[in-house]
């Protein structure tokens, strides 16, 4: 029986094995580093950028404020604007002049078709100033505006934030607040018919309009729009016709693109916290 030795070969395990110890260890160091590198970019965002942050969103929802109508955040809001919403073939024509959160006076005229006539009905009604009609969405949309401004200020500008959780939690209130001023601009909330024409805002018209039909002004988007609504029963059954005039509110333009970009701002700090976390 030969016991043959093979030169090189236990020498050559070892070093197969001091190279794996080796590359493993560089891994590991890699990986130490790169965990630091993440922890002491976390604590800058956490202690710099957060702060600057919520400076740059301060800033902009001022300005933002500034754009209302209404009193907020040192805003006096006298501001007064004069619109017209017509539709074609003069089915309807108003004339409303929109002070703060209210149409203190508007002159309205719109054309109803009636079945027991022939053609069209023409019906008139006005509002004034010592009856204005309120614009629920404007107040709703400050207050939660007002709301945002105030999630910021109660940050100290010089407290160390200690954890993501506290960063996070003052980005959801302000982002809570956000969404909500901005979905009172763009969302008008439904009503039923019936609602519309039990409503306080009703009382404003002078003279009153028939009990068959309804008005109602509502903001969308960046437009004040203006829809009539009339009431008929065909063979016992109710259905109701509407048709809308609309105009471009500058006002609002403004004030929907400055909500939008500190929503994107909230929401890429957010997301960046969440990330690193």
């Amino acid at each position: 029986m030969n016991n043959w030795i093979y030169g090189g070969t236990g020498t050559s395990r070892l070093s197969s094995r001091s190279a794996l110890s080796l590359k493993r260890r560089k891994v590991r160091k890699m990986a130490d580093d790169e965990q630091k590198n993440l922890q002491i970019e976390f604590e800058w965002i956490l202690h710099e950028e957060v702060h600057a942050v919520l400076k740059q969103l301060h800033t902009i929802l001022v300005e933002c404020a500034r754009r209302f109508p209404v009193p907020l955040y040192d805003n006096e809001g006298k501001k007064q604007d004069k619109f017209v919403l017509t539709v074609p073939q003069d089915q309807l024509k108003c004339v409303v002049t929109l002070t703060g959160d209210a149409i203190t006076h508007a002159d309205i005229s719109f054309k109803v078709q009636r079945h027991h006539q022939q053609g069209h009905q023409n019906q008139r009604t006005s509002i004034n100033q010592d009856s204005p009609w309120k614009l629920q969405q404007v107040q709703d949309a400050a207050n939660h505006l007002q709301q945002a401004i105030n999630h910021i200020d109660n940050v100290d500008e010089n407290y160390t934030f200690k954890t993501s959780d506290e960063v996070l939690h003052v980005l959801g209130n302000i982002l809570g607040a956000l969404q909500r001023g901005r979905t009172s601009l763009v969302i008008p909330k439904k009503k039923s018919i019936d609602e519309l024409m039990k409503s306080r805002n009703m009382k404003s018209l002078s003279p009153n309009l028939p009990e068959d039909l309804a008005i109602s002004f509502y903001l969308q988007s960046h437009k004040l729009i203006f829809a009539v609504y009339q009431l008929t029963n065909i063979q016992g059954t109710m259905k109701f016709d509407s048709y809308q005039g609309e105009c471009s509110v500058p006002w609002l333009n403004d004030v929907l693109v400055l909500f939008t970009v500190s929503l994107q701002l909230c929401q890429q700090l957010k997301d960046k916290i969440s990330l690193l976390d």
